[in-house]
């Protein structure tokens, strides 16, 4: 629980971070990052569920990434499908929580964490 309050927390630096940046006109630098954060999300969100976490952290942490990039619809439709994808990647391999679903996890925490935190430490004002 306490890794995922960090993770948490380090969307939301993120978030926080890239926003005030303008808009560019070509793909900025951290963007292949942010679409793999958004896979992360979704993959946790899938694999929490299953092995016993009940809510939608995973989900609201994905809409306040959204919020905070305030992309327009052909972005947001990309950040959508990477969140999908992440998700996808794991409901098509699992139906139970066994050991290796509880090794993804701990691994996609770990990836979010490093994710966000060089995210923010690279591009944030």
């Amino acid at each position: 629980m306490i890794r995922a309050s960090a993770l948490a927390a380090a969307c939301l630096a993120v978030s926080m971070a890239v926003m005030a940046r303008p808009a560019p006109a070509a793909e900025a630098p951290f963007e292949p990052g942010l679409m793999r954060l958004a896979e992360v999300l979704g993959s946790l969100h899938f694999l929490r569920n299953l092995c016993g976490e009940k809510g939608d952290q995973w989900r609201v942490e994905m809409e306040k990434l959204l919020e905070s990039e305030n992309p327009d619809p052909d972005r947001r439709a990309r950040f959508i499908a990477s969140f999908n994808r992440g998700y996808r990647s794991f409901s098509g391999t699992y139906t139970q929580c066994t050991p290796s679903a509880a090794e993804a996890i701990a691994r996609y925490m770990k990836e979010g964490e490093t994710l966000s935190r060089d995210i923010a430490s690279r591009y944030g004002n």
